[in-house]
């Protein structure tokens, strides 16, 4: 009871502080990027669903880095969209700069897998994911089964959609696309959340909570989220209750690697941890470490992935123009799969060898992830004192955050057309693809810990982008309003909402 009425306190007192300088700010204008307790904390805390554009407008006036002394926090935080800080920090003296034990701390639902990893066990795990990730094996079970997803789930919702005149939220089908690919990768099991009736997905929901929890516990006090944890409160009680889900979907899987299915199927994250090989070897055969990984893939490949096409399908919606070039694209050079078989009907799929001659979809998804990068910021701890080239020191209490959401909105970076939507800028004068440096172009991350699944992410986005966008028209519907949320991925808060329609040739 004394912690309950502690909290309560705190909570009152903070409300009640926001509330004078909000009432201060709106009638003289008061500027609050510079106030010596809080920082630009009140600043970004006012509108907080503006949270992301607010904070990339502050970067972009203080040159693309700022230092809080943040009181509230034994940590001093950096924010920085400066290129040249990330390829110092992450590319040049990448040992200097690990996720450390406030990344883990904070994202402990990722236990001790790759994902949290730092040093001479991020080297030996990521060591087996290249190996996975590489193997022909894996490709083949790819080019397998993400047809199989957009014909036998994908196709039959737009269809049944189309027919009833419904609306679909087209962040939720492509989520289930994603997971189904994900959840097969992983475990070799199927969960067909791809269907007419959209089952509902337990382990989804418990990781948009979890998203949610980890990203507030980024900007506020730790012992406020560790006492509204202790409490079961507010974001920590669905944080709780989500692990719990999540433990008991891999205890599922673990129990369903027991049924026959076929050869290419057992090619998978869960059976190569389970029976030991060149790839996995015995010493990563831990119980913990396997749920970790297997667990962080289905993340990454479900969140990551749907995020990107959620944001790539507004923005082309947005500019007709594009939507026209990628169709022509399709047309020009990839001939629709069962195009020869007579059913002019049936909507018309293509293979991953057709879909690397589409340039123009493929910068479009580039330039959609330059805006609305699918995990909008990454954090380092250093781990001595040092100097970046923006000038600003750091120590061992210093809590970096790079934003790559604003690194895509800096006109220093990009120019000044930054904030438009131009597939253009990625392709170069001989019709290829424009090569931007991963500290620049950071939605997969840079060297050395660059995303594994970067070349494969983009040939199942394009698979199910070039079959949506050849089959179907759609239009995009005005409410809810299209806006971030605010958790460790940029998926859109309160989905996409569309209309689909048949599109005829």
């Amino acid at each position: 009871m004394p912690l309950l009425v502690a909290y309560l306190q705190c909570m009152i007192l903070v409300f009640i502080f926001f509330l004078v300088i909000n009432f201060y700010r709106k009638r003289n204008k008061l500027v609050l990027r510079h106030l010596p307790i809080f920082g630009i904390l009140p600043e970004v805390l006012f509108d907080f669903h503006l949270f992301h554009d607010k904070l990339s407008k502050i970067l972009r006036t203080r040159k693309g880095t700022i230092l809080i002394n943040y009181w509230l926090s034994p940590y001093n935080i950096l924010i920085t969209s400066d290129p040249a800080n990330v390829h110092y920090m992450l590319t040049t003296n990448f040992s200097r700069y690990p996720k450390g034990s406030e990344w883990r701390k904070r994202f402990d639902v990722f236990g001790r897998g790759l994902f949290n990893s730092d040093f001479e066990e991020w080297t030996l795990q990521r060591k087996a994911a290249r190996g996975f990730f590489t193997h022909t094996k894996f490709h083949q079970l790819t080019a397998k089964i993400v047809p199989e997803i957009i014909e036998k789930g994908v196709i039959p919702v737009l269809e049944y959609a189309c027919k009833n005149n419904l609306q679909v939220d087209l962040q939720d089908l492509l989520k289930r696309y994603a997971f189904d690919y994900a959840t097969i990768i992983a475990t070799g099991c199927n969960p067909k959340s791809l269907s007419v009736g959209m089952p509902e997905i337990p382990f989804s929901k418990a990781f948009a909570d979890a998203g949610e929890a980890i990203f507030f516990r980024h900007f506020v006090p730790e012992t406020l989220w560790k006492l509204q944890r202790w409490l079961r409160i507010g974001k920590e009680r669905k944080y709780r209750d989500g692990w719990r889900v999540i433990n008991e979907f891999y205890q599922n899987l673990l129990v369903k690697q027991d049924e026959p299915r076929k050869d290419e199927e057992s090619f998978n994250v869960l059976n190569l941890y389970l029976n030991r090989n060149a790839i996995v070897l015995p010493r990563d055969n831990d119980e913990e470490i396997m749920r970790d990984n297997v667990i962080s893939i289905i993340f990454a490949g479900e969140d990551t992935t749907s995020t990107a096409l959620t944001w790539f399908f507004w923005l082309v919606s947005q500019n007709p123009k594009a939507i026209s070039i990628i169709r022509e694209e399709i047309k020009l050079n990839a001939t629709p799969k069962d195009a020869n078989k007579g059913d002019e009907d049936r909507p018309r799929l293509f293979n991953f060898d057709e879909l690397s001659n589409l340039v123009y979809l493929h910068a479009a998804l580039c330039e959609s992830l330059r805006l609305f990068p699918s995990i909008p910021y990454e954090t380092r701890t250093p781990t001595q004192q040092d100097q970046l080239p923006s000038g600003h020191r750091v120590n061992e209490k210093t809590f970096v955050i790079i934003c790559a959401y604003a690194m895509g909105r800096m006109e220093t970076v990009w120019g000044e057309d930054c904030y438009e939507f131009k597939p253009e800028r990625w392709i170069t004068d001989d019709g290829g693809i424009k090569h931007e440096p991963s500290h620049k172009f950071f939605a997969f991350s840079t060297r050395p810990r660059m995303c594994l699944g970067k070349e494969i992410a983009f040939v199942i986005m394009k698979a199910i982008a070039a079959a949506i966008i050849y089959n179907y028209d759609i239009q995009v519907l005005e409410n809810p309003p299209v806006i971030p949320s605010l958790s460790i991925s940029l998926r859109m808060k309160h989905g996409l909402m569309v209309k689909i329609n048949r599109k005829s040739y």
